[in-house]
């Protein structure tokens, strides 16, 4: 498992002086590498569970520590440290396969993906809804076990239409 703010500086380091990785952008990007990595292999990818906010689900480190960009773009000169240093190469190559996938998706093309009904924030945010009156207050943590049977069906789907071709 990793901190979150490595497998941003991955994303920042790798693909942020071509591309405009914003601060929604890189949350939806680790989030959905997250549910990737939960899908594939049962494991968690970072050490933070994500939570469901009013406008989607967040990595509350992540969404912190970038904030101040706004919705401009971040670029690796932020990055202090290579995170290439921390992350296996299995996970690199996990994680640029993420980067193949999702890259021509801007930050609200993801965000709208992970909005969608029967998504796990989706699910979390109306169970949330109706057992409290008050939202946007009280974020709720979206639980791995469902994030993993998300794209653990994604996953199975996307098997049976290569299959049936």
């Amino acid at each position: 498992m990793y901190n979150p703010i490595t497998i941003s500086n991955f994303f920042i380091q790798e693909y942020g002086q071509q591309n405009d990785i914003t601060p929604m952008r890189l949350v939806k990007l680790v989030y959905i590498s997250h549910g990737w990595y939960l899908g594939l292999t049962g494991n968690a990818l970072i050490d933070e569970n994500p939570e469901a906010w009013q406008y989607g689900p967040v990595i509350p480190t992540v969404y912190h520590h970038y904030k101040s960009f706004r919705s401009n773009p971040i670029k690796n000169s932020h990055i202090r440290n290579n995170p290439c240093n921390e992350i296996s190469e299995t996970d690199q190559i996990f994680l640029r396969s993420v980067w193949e996938v999702y890259k021509s998706y801007s930050a609200l093309d993801l965000s709208a993906m992970t909005h969608q009904v029967g998504t796990p924030w989706f699910v979390t945010w109306h169970k949330l809804s109706h057992n409290t009156p008050t939202l946007g207050i009280n974020n709720k943590q979206i639980p791995d076990n469902l994030i993993r049977d998300h794209y653990k069906q994604k996953l199975e789907v996307a098997n049976r239409e290569t299959q049936e071709v």
